[in-house]
């Protein structure tokens, strides 16, 4: 029995199974199963309809988050079979999804990376929300909820938006030095993801105006401006998102913007009157039961932890930075934001270090 569920739910979330709806409700089909017998299957001439919110659904990494999701028939009743559930996850351009979780009644089948983390949410009447555990950077987008009735198919989508912070990379070695697939790396070793456009656009409404091009998730190449000047484009376009377009994903280069969300742990500063170098400075926090922070740690402790801190510090990528909140001489700019020494082959700093809490 269980085997025949599991292969039952497997082939729900192939799409083998496609149930429809042509904007009629029959009384009833004709099943010709070539043995002379006809099956007849009753519709009741209700509609079914399914809701999710229409505003986003925020949350942070490390949380748990519900996804709203309700369904009802137009005149009500009583179902008379039980109902089939999938969740999809798809892409920005809606042509691609990936199964989530796929139900018959109470039994249900996560997939991928969100087995162990998915679950159903029905504590109410007709209630087939998703609830995600330990949510994850790549969890961040929008989410359909399909309620199945014999027949009848009815979805609606839900979107999932991380609270988090896009920032520019160029590693080591410098400008425009990253394939699509490497800067893919860069961002996790930075405790980040590629960033979408979505994430990108959003960052640039808050003020983010960077003039290096950069790799995105979808392997589009763009970088956002506020303020148009010759170098970025020239002075006669509008502020916005620039675009080079898709690239080649091996062999066109440029830097990458990363997606990094709130932190579960925090972030502090330690130091030596004659300063560390960075060997000495991942040793000091590791003494401290805690590690040297990544690039992305850094920035989220900024925005969402209000890191203040006008004292250079050692960073994992072996960068030195440091977060400013509050302009003041001698501390950079007159905006805030995290500053840049760059990597310096030599050296004796302090050093930023990360504690999960």
């Amino acid at each position: 029995l269980l085997l025949l569920l599991e292969a039952t739910l497997l082939q729900l979330a192939s799409g083998f199974y496609h149930p429809f709806y042509n904007g009629f409700y029959y009384n009833h089909i004709m099943n010709d199963k070539g043995n002379g017998q006809e099956e007849v299957v009753s519709f009741n001439g209700a509609k079914l309809v399914v809701e999710t919110p229409k505003d986003p659904i925020y949350s942070s990494s490390g949380a748990n988050v519900t996804l709203p999701c309700h369904y009802h028939y137009e005149p009500d009743l009583e179902a008379k079979r039980k109902i089939r559930i999938k969740w999809s996850k798809l892409r920005d351009d809606y042509t691609k999804e990936q199964d989530v979780l796929v139900a018959i009644g109470k039994t249900y089948l996560a997939f991928g990376d969100f087995r162990g983390r998915a679950h159903l949410h029905q504590t109410g009447r007709r209630e087939a929300s998703l609830v995600v555990s330990d949510v994850r950077l790549q969890d961040d987008g929008k989410y359909r909820c399909e309620v199945i009735d014999g027949l009848e198919d009815e979805s609606d989508v839900v979107d999932l938006r991380l609270q988090g912070i896009v920032f520019p990379y160029q590693p080591p070695r410098g400008q425009y030095r990253l394939n699509f697939h490497e800067a893919e790396q860069v961002c996790q070793e930075q405790g980040a993801i590629l960033a979408t456009f979505n994430q990108l656009f959003q960052a640039w409404s808050e003020g983010l105006d960077w003039c290096n091009a950069g790799w995105l998730a979808d392997g589009t190449v763009q970088y956002p401006i506020r303020q148009p000047r010759k170098p970025c484009g020239g002075l006669h376009l509008a502020p916005g998102i620039r675009s080079y377009g898709p690239r080649h994903r091996h062999l066109h280069r440029f830097d990458a913007f990363c997606f990094s969300s709130a932190l579960k742990g925090e972030v502090f500063y330690l130091d030596r009157p004659a300063g560390m170098t960075l060997e000495e400075a991942k040793q000091s926090c590791q003494d401290a039961g805690a590690e040297i922070a990544r690039v992305g740690q850094l920035y989220s402790a900024w925005k969402f932890l209000g890191l203040d801190r006008c004292d250079a510090g050692w960073l994992a990528d072996g960068s030195i930075r440091y977060p400013i909140i509050k302009p003041r001489a001698n501390c950079g700019p007159a905006e805030p934001g995290v500053r840049s020494f760059g990597f310096p082959s030599k050296g004796r700093f302090g050093v930023f270090c990360y504690k999960e809490r």
